[in-house]
């Protein structure tokens, strides 16, 4: 007999509490604001459920859940009605309503042009590597090394000469 491939209820939660706050992230990152943010992270968890995919671990099923929710974002921006929004606009909102705190640091990361915040996000907030975070944004390791790169110099820049490199 073929064990069937729906979760319950109570694993859908689990997955759900364990990747809730880095999806709300990436998808905020991209849609700057909180009600097509929480549009964004339900249908990415939407997604999971109607598609089942097989987790290896715990950071695959993470992964998966960050790519699918940069395409579902991507693909919502690309909608001809989308407006982009100014991030700074929604800053209040998302620290208010959401729960998320945003330090300095945190701040002038979100500000950092787009191609270089979620590489920055995943690698020192979620502690992520250059060669994983390079398969969940399906791009090549040394593009994400010199995103990280270019990321550092500007932040050097903002937060002054005692910005730590790791």
């Amino acid at each position: 007999m073929v064990e069937s491939l729906l979760r319950t209820d109570s694993e859908i939660a689990e997955i759900y509490k364990r990747n809730v706050n880095v999806v709300y992230w990436v998808c905020f990152n991209y849609m700057k604001n909180r009600p097509d943010t929480d549009d964004a992270v339900s249908d990415t968890f939407v997604k999971m459920i109607t598609a089942s995919p097989i987790f290896e671990n715990e950071e695959h099923e993470k992964a998966w859940l960050i790519r699918t929710a940069t395409n579902i974002c991507k693909n919502n921006l690309k909608h001809w009605r989308r407006k982009l929004e100014n991030l700074e606009d929604y800053t209040d909102s998302l620290t208010s309503k959401s729960g998320f705190e945003i330090d300095e640091t945190l701040d002038i990361v979100c500000r950092l042009p787009e191609k270089y915040k979620t590489p920055v996000y995943l690698y020192y907030y979620e502690g992520y590597t250059s060669i994983q975070i390079a398969k969940m944004l399906q791009k090549p390791q040394s593009t994400i090394r010199y995103y990280l790169h270019e990321a550092r110099k500007i932040l050097k820049k903002e937060l002054g000469g005692n910005f730590d490199e790791k």
